[in-house]
């Protein structure tokens, strides 16, 4: 009899031909049925289950009560990441909808939160100031909530996905009463004040930074990647709004990022959050703006044939990377072994990083043999059936070294056998392990597991006018925007 071994191999390698030779993505609706989570085995369905249950109480556990800020890393001392407080404030909804939490203990952790942010200092200081002309500081201070240091910058991604998170709370805590009307009334203030056009030196591109000391970054957010929101929010201001022109300079350079990797023909971004981060708030199903109207698809079907690319990319395995395969696959922004260069048990002197943009697509290609399970699950809601089977063999393959009270550990890499001190994480008989998880990677987790089993954060954020006026100004058209709301 054949071993289950040699089994797996022969399927890899066949799959590895047929992706090679132009395999297409199975469609999303033939896919639907069998991976609606409402059908999955019982086992998985408690996996998956289980999985955002604790990525949700990461975001729960690590916030500072007093000011609701949200560290960047947990377990362990951290500086607080301003992407994390929005993913978190998106967080406690699901926490609500999901009877991890009360409403009530929701909206009081969100009133804090928001309140903090609204009356936070705002100023052209280097240390005296939480954020300028309504931006906020990429990382603040857990405790006084001030600009961490000097080397940080006034940051108009991070602020767009705390955006995220405030604008969400702004549509789902609608009921009538003292707090949830104070919860709308500063989440509108926060969103209002925000200045995207001080935001252009280079108009009608949006910076993507500024410093006290070294003024605007020079560099715009320009072509496809996680930039989406952020041109979306800025087009969608009632206070602050940027020119209609705004949407087609961003999309001017995708005729260079449009094209075929490992099969899958597809506007590419090598890590899988820039197809997640956007996608996490807006649902882009349907929707298409005039781009995806020129080339047949929306963006979330452009994330799902980012995510098979990514998953054929690891059967082929070029790299020659320990572990690859169809289910052990993902490669996204995470923690990573440490900076350096060792000899491994296969021969090879191998290069190995700490926190780096890994991925794999068209525009390059970073890898060190290092997976990030948020790359997976974070691509839930566009492919679950090639997401689930990766996840369920994730943590049934490693276990405790790779999954704990939180969820996943942000990364592991198989691949790194050698017994030496790493900048993080523990070095084991099997290869390396993360011991903490990221806030913007448990980001994608819970909020995109929650979008494929309900679709619950997109159908509040269709609700919100600013994404709506944003996305009609950005030329999008179909599905739900020709409807009422």
């Amino acid at each position: 009899m054949t071993s289950p071994f040699v089994r797996k191999t022969a399927l890899k390698a066949l799959l590895a031909v047929w992706v090679l030779c132009g395999g297409a993505v199975p469609p999303a609706s033939a896919q639907t049925a069998r991976y609606d989570y409402r059908h999955l085995p019982k086992a998985q369905q408690a996996m998956v289950a289980d999985l955002e249950q604790r990525t949700f109480q990461w975001f729960w556990d690590s916030a500072n009560p007093a000011n609701g800020l949200i560290p960047d890393h947990y377990p362990g001392p951290s500086f607080s990441s301003i992407a994390s407080v929005g993913f978190g404030l998106t967080a406690y909804g699901i926490g609500v909808e999901r009877g991890y939490i009360t409403r009530e203990q929701a909206v009081d952790r969100t009133l804090t939160t928001l309140r903090f942010f609204a009356n936070a200092p705002q100023n052209g200081s280097e240390d005296d100031a939480s954020g300028y002309h309504g931006f906020f500081y990429h990382f603040l201070d857990m405790r006084t909530g001030k600009r961490f240091t000097r080397a940080i910058e006034l940051s108009s991604v991070d602020t767009t996905l705390l955006l995220g998170g405030v604008l969400f709370a702004q549509s789902y805590y609608d009921r009538d009463t003292p707090k949830e009307k104070e919860i709308r009334t500063l989440a509108d203030g926060i969103y209002r004040r925000v200045d995207w056009t001080w935001m252009q030196p280079r108009a009608p591109l949006i910076s993507m930074g500024w410093t006290p000391g070294g003024k605007f970054i020079d560099s715009d957010w320009k072509g496809y990647d996680e930039g989406k929101l952020i041109y979306i929010l800025a087009l969608g201001s009632p206070t602050h709004a940027i020119s209609d022109q705004a949407w087609a300079a961003w999309a001017s350079t995708y005729p260079r990022q449009w094209g075929m990797f490992y099969g899958q023909t597809f506007l590419n971004f090598a890590p899988l959050f820039g197809h997640q981060y956007s996608e996490a708030w807006v649902d882009f199903r349907g929707i298409r703006d005039a781009w995806g109207r020129t080339h047949g698809l929306d963006y979330v079907e452009n994330g799902r044939r980012a995510t098979y690319a990514q998953r054929a990319y690891a059967i082929a395995n070029p790299g020659h990377w320990k572990d690859y395969g169809a289910n052990i696959w993902g490669l996204t922004a995470c923690d990573g072994p440490g900076d350096l260069k060792m000899k491994t048990s296969d021969g090879a002197t191998r290069e190995f990083f700490s926190y780096s943009a890994r991925g794999a697509g068209l525009d390059y290609i970073r890898d060190d043999g290092t997976i990030a399970p948020t790359a997976a699950a974070g691509s839930i809601a566009f492919a679950p059936e090639i997401a689930v089977p990766a996840l369920q063999a994730m943590k049934e393959r490693y276990g405790d070294n790779v999954y704990d009270k939180y969820g996943f550990v942000d990364a592991f890499n198989p691949s790194f056998d050698g017994a030496v001190t790493t900048e993080a994480g523990r070095y084991i008989v099997n290869g390396w392990f993360d011991t903490k998880q990221l806030g913007i990677d448990q980001g994608p987790i819970v909020l995109m597991i929650e979008n494929w089993r309900s679709g619950f954060v997109w159908k509040v954020m269709r609700r919100n006018p600013y994404i709506r006026k944003g996305l009609l100004r950005a030329g999008f058209t179909g599905g739900w925007l020709g409807q009422q709301h």
